[in-house]
């Protein structure tokens, strides 16, 4: 995960997180980026190029699943998941609970 991206989530869980709160009502609950304009300008801010953005996601699904299970035809799809699962590293790095409860 790029520092900037570390940084920007990091302050996003600073600013979320209670103790009633998780990963999932964190960053799968919405939509972190909504609209392809923002998600492109998201991509962008930090230098992650659309098909290493996609990478990085089918290896977690494939790391975690066992398999891909999401095609990414659009840039807000791709960068929400890649959020997901960035978030999902933050938190259990910084040992909040992860699943929906």
């Amino acid at each position: 995960m790029k520092n900037s991206v570390r940084t920007e989530l990091l302050e996003h869980i600073n600013d979320f997180h209670t103790d009633e709160q998780n990963h999932f009502t964190m960053f799968n609950e919405d939509y972190y980026i909504i609209g392809y304009y923002n998600a492109e300008q998201w991509l962008k801010l930090h230098n992650i190029g659309e098909l290493e953005g996609v990478r990085i996601c089918n290896d977690y699904e494939q790391e975690h699943f066992g398999e891909i299970q999401t095609t990414f035809d659009n840039t807000e799809k791709l960068v929400n998941h890649l959020v997901y699962w960035f978030g999902q590293d933050l938190c259990n790095e910084l040992e909040l609970p992860f699943d929906r409860e």
